[in-house]
């Protein structure tokens, strides 16, 4: 009976461009999301049997990565569904660690890749940067290039990302989530239309790309004053990109004050934005004002893991 976690993750730059071969730079953090599984005579889902609409991540891990009898599934997750936290990746992750173990180990890689094969057949275009990010924890640097501490290589169709371990230095972050569940697949689709009819819009996703360049250095070098007006900048043109939201404006407006930097994080569209900061109850304080939920998280976490089996 495996017990596997994986954690969520905030995109602390680079969503949207990733997708198109650009960097990011993600983290995992304290948020997990546990599956427990055993097989059993049907397919099924915290006691409901699978079905394909609902269950659409585990069904295409089930269909294209499990040849052996059915499974039945119970998930526990700490991640608000649909919140931009990397809730999908989380599932795909831990179902598929458990589905190692039961092969006879997590293979941290396979997984890895796995699922982002599951990502993509549910989303249409996906990057591997949530999957790495829950599959590895810590910190998750990816690029069109390779580079040091490089874990994998990723081809998909014409695009290819290099997905390099990236050291997270001790930094707090406030998460505020706006309450809206928004789907990742139709934002990810409305931004590939946008760049492929305007130039502008190209134009837009470059410029995201060279600010993660740069605020990867930023973070290495903890240059946190440098890294927040990256964070907020990167902010600014995914707004330009339509993949932010009133509600996320709010919420990011009531924390600059009080951080280094905030943004939307993930998708978009509601969802949920980030503040680095060293004032995390103000910044809080002020997203709970705003109508947002706040959660302060830890960074420097383990990715997919064995959990101990109760009793």
């Amino acid at each position: 009976m495996p017990v596997v976690s994986a954690p969520g993750k905030i995109i602390l730059l680079g969503e949207h461009a990733v997708v198109f071969g650009k960097p990011a730079v993600a983290m995992g953090i304290d948020m997990r999301l546990t599956c427990r599984v055993t097989e059993g005579r049907h397919n099924m889902v915290n006691g409901q049997p699978l079905n394909g609409r609902y269950h659409a991540y585990v069904a295409a891990a089930i269909r294209d990565h499990w040849s052996g009898r059915p499974l039945d599934i119970a998930i526990e997750s700490k991640i608000p569904s649909g919140s931009g936290l990397g809730s999908s990746a989380a599932l795909a992750v831990a179902l598929l660690g458990a589905m190692s173990q039961m092969r006879g180990g997590i293979d941290e890689e396979g997984v890895a890749r796995a699922a982002f094969d599951v990502e993509s057949t549910v989303q249409g275009r996906a990057s591997p940067l949530d999957t790495s990010t829950s599959s590895h924890g810590q910190g998750i640097f990816v690029d069109s290039v390779p580079g040091n501490d490089l874990l994998w290589h990723v081809k998909r169709d014409s695009r290819q990302w290099y997905v390099h371990h990236c050291p997270v230095p001790d930094l707090t972050f406030v998460v505020g989530f706006t309450g809206i569940r928004a789907p990742t697949g139709p934002l990810v689709a409305k931004v590939k239309r946008y760049v492929d009819r305007t130039r502008f819009a190209r134009e837009v996703v470059d410029e995201i790309g060279e600010i993660t360049t740069e605020g990867a250095k930023r973070l290495q070098d903890h240059d946190v004053v440098a890294l927040g007006k990256l964070m907020t900048r990167d902010h600014n043109l995914l707004a330009i990109l339509g993949v932010s939201s009133p509600e996320l404006q709010r919420l990011v407006d009531a924390a600059i004050p009080f951080s280094y930097g905030a943004k939307l994080t993930g998708a978009g569209g509601g969802g949920s934005m980030i503040a680095l900061t060293d004032r995390p109850e103000k910044v809080s304080e002020a997203i709970a004002r705003r109508g947002g939920v706040p959660h302060i998280v830890r960074t420097g976490i383990d990715g997919v893991r064995a959990e101990a089996i109760d009793g």
